[in-house]
């Protein structure tokens, strides 16, 4: 499985993709004043829920946040579920 990252003005998407087909995407947006990403939307494909891809497409979004030193608001529930349950994001989020 790879990740792809496509940011286009103050958003973008990240691709969970395994050989070279689209299993799922998050969404998200950057609000560069406040230094912050906003997870919009998880979503997996129906053929592939279930499996927890869906908690990789949020830890990519993380990864993508820590580098870049922003913090991270999950607009989405079910990041903000995910987020919820995870330890050592403090940094990046405050429950």
């Amino acid at each position: 499985m790879q990740f792809e990252n496509n940011t286009s003005g103050n958003g973008g998407v990240i691709s969970l993709q395994k050989e070279n087909k689209e299993i799922g995407r998050l969404t998200y947006t950057l609000i560069p004043h406040e230094n912050r990403l906003i997870i919009s939307y998880v979503m997996v494909y129906p053929e592939f829920e279930g499996k927890g891809l869906g908690k990789y497409l949020v830890e990519e979004a993380l990864k993508y946040a820590r580098a870049n030193h922003w913090t991270v608001y999950p607009h989405c529930s079910y990041a903000r579920s995910v987020m919820n349950r995870m330890n050592h994001i403090e940094d990046l989020y405050k429950k």
